[in-house]
């Protein structure tokens, strides 16, 4: 198996709770990924255009295998609402076996 389990836990951060949800569901419903949760609002400081921005988001903590990141990742950008998305991976190195089968 790839580095770690083949799992990861994927970040995105929405404008919105509709859109966190809508996206939840349809990563769900398409098998991209197992589980999506919606946290939030959380507050977040950015660059954008050269500027500071500050503003409320909804943030995506999805669980997912790796091999299915290139098309979570297409999914995302098909439907997200961001001109620019956060999309960023990390390995899973260990967890409960239960949950994660």
């Amino acid at each position: 198996m790839p580095e770690g389990l083949g799992f990861i836990v994927v970040f995105c951060t929405t404008g919105s709770r509709e859109e966190a949800e809508k996206l939840a569901d349809t990563l769900v419903e398409e098998k991209l990924a197992a589980c999506v949760t919606v946290v939030g609002p959380v507050f977040s400081v950015y660059r954008w255009k050269g500027k500071v921005e500050r503003g409320e988001e909804y943030l995506l903590v999805i669980k997912t295998k790796r091999s299915l990141y290139s098309r979570l990742e297409s999914r995302l950008r098909e439907l997200h609402s961001y001109e620019v998305l956060e999309i960023v991976a990390l390995p899973i190195v260990e967890g409960l076996k239960d949950y994660l089968s």
